[in-house]
């Protein structure tokens, strides 16, 4: 039996078009949602002028909530439910997404994945990273997941379709476990928690690059199908993409999650591959080592030395160095010339033999608990060792709070220990891209973008309005 995959022509974001679209494309794929129904799209940071293109659209959620309204039988529950990126809650992207007043209007649940109670999952499977893996209590009560992704280019993982919106589907305390050199293995376990029984893809507005701060590209398609490798299959081939250097979708495909083979998949819809590629042919990428991303003109630079995982020795694609990229993409945003303005630093990461060359006006960041040099800085000594704990030594039943205000306040009491420092020793596998954003705005001297009045206020508000949630769910509910 072939998997179908539809692609639909839409080239605007109307929610009654989106629902007629998507109801016809339920109807084709014999999709009737019933029992707990739980829509999770992407909504990894929303702010419609810094982020304004890194979420599933809110007319793109209203247009499946009505589909699926119209085809559901036997309904116990819709809801809504996502977890947001970089420790911000996700309360507070929700209302920057427009979704508080889409869910609203139809009078469905919301679940803030930051929220609610997280319970452990045992897996099975023989490629499995560990014996268990953590997920929010509504994800493991689901009878009908439907996966709503964002189309977009990743800079760690090449795409983010449907398989790699499961990280969402985790807390900050879990989130980040196995999110290095293991991110692709992690995405696939993530695959045996719960299997979507519909899938629709936001490609009307595709996102180019990087996943926080993508630059728009109008594709004007929606994505449909019931099998997430055959979906992103059919994506990879959207934007000229070998499926097999997708390297979550392979190991997803050999475990049997299904097909990444276009001759096992049905490719229908009124939006054939070949004239999508027609219009993707300079959609861009961002995939490459940070010690080449950051130009001679930046004062930025990067030394990047050996990984301590055989299957990644040469780079650590799921950690540190995409979230500097990503961080570095976030100060962008607010201040377009920061390469050039902000004082010289120079960001190590991994381990180094070779002696570096630091300049006299420059201070470095030694990134990461695999990072380890031993040389001279000054005329001084310095001898910076590996923490470095692998999968079996990291144990998913007592990882460290990744609260945001913690987080805040540890990384900023590291920077200011090191004000007087040449260097600065950043703890974490991986470190974040938030506390990346803390790191460079103490020693670039560059103004820290968490204190944007943009952010600061109606942030700390969505944070404390989490906990005393977090705290009744988790406690007392």
């Amino acid at each position: 039996m072939k998997y179908k995959v539809l692609i639909m022509r839409c080239e605007e974001y109307d929610p009654d078009k989106i629902a007629n679209i998507i109801k016809a494309g339920m109807e084709e794929l014999e999709v009737k949602p019933s029992g707990r129904i739980l829509l999770k799209p992407n909504v990894v940071l929303a702010h419609p002028e810094v982020f304004a293109h890194a979420f599933t659209r809110k007319e793109f959620l209203d247009g499946v909530i009505s589909a699926t309204k119209s085809r559901a039988v036997d309904v116990k529950e819709i809801a809504v439910g996502e977890r947001s990126g970089i420790t911000i809650p996700t309360r507070y992207n929700f209302k920057n997404a427009g979704y508080i007043e889409i869910i609203k209007k139809h009078k469905i649940k919301t679940y803030y994945f930051d929220e609610v109670k997280q319970v452990p999952i045992r897996l099975k499977r023989a490629e499995r990273l560990r014996d268990s893996i953590f997920v929010p209590k509504p994800v493991a009560q689901a009878d009908f997941l439907i996966n709503l992704p964002k189309f977009k280019a990743h800079p760690w993982c090449r795409l983010t379709l449907s398989l790699k919106n499961f990280i969402g589907i985790q807390d900050d305390r879990h989130r980040l476990v196995d999110h290095n050199s293991f991110l692709e293995h992690k995405i696939a376990d993530l695959q045996e928690i719960i299997q979507p029984k519909f899938i629709a893809i936001d490609a009307i507005e595709a996102g180019q690059k990087m996943m926080l701060t993508p630059t728009p590209f109008h594709m004007g398609a929606i994505v449909m199908g019931i099998n997430s490798c055959a979906v992103d299959t059919v994506g990879c081939h959207m934007v000229h993409v070998d499926p097999k250097d997708i390297i979550h979708l392979r190991y997803s495909s050999e475990r049997g999650f299904g097909p990444m083979n276009l001759d096992e998949i049905e490719v229908s819809g009124d939006f054939s591959i070949e004239a999508v590629q027609e219009r993707t042919k300079d959609f861009e990428f961002c995939l490459e080592h940070i010690d080449s991303h950051f130009g001679e003109n930046s004062n930025l630079s990067c030394t990047v030395g050996t990984f301590p995982e055989e299957h990644s020795p040469d780079y650590c694609w799921g950690g540190c160095p995409g979230a500097l990229q990503e961080a570095m993409h976030i100060f962008k945003g607010f201040y377009p010339h920061v390469n050039e303005e902000m004082k010289k630093i120079r960001y190590v990461v991994g381990k180094v033999e070779e002696p570096i060359k630091i300049e006299t006006d420059e201070k470095v960041i030694f990134a990461g608990d695999c990072t380890a040099w031993e040389g001279t800085i000054d005329g001084k000594d310095v001898k910076i060792e590996s923490r470095y704990k692998t999968t079996r030594e990291v144990d998913e039943k007592q990882t460290q709070s990744n609260d945001m205000l913690l987080k805040t306040a540890k990384t900023l009491w590291t920077c200011f220990k090191s004000r007087k420092s040449r260097y600065l020793r950043a703890k974490g596998c991986p470190i974040s891209v938030g506390d990346h954003v803390h790191y460079v705005s103490s020693l670039g001297k560059i103004s820290n973008v968490n204190f944007d009045h943009r952010l600061l206020i109606p942030v700390n508000i969505a944070y404390w309005r989490m906990r005393i949630n977090r705290f009744w769910n988790r406690f007392l509910g």
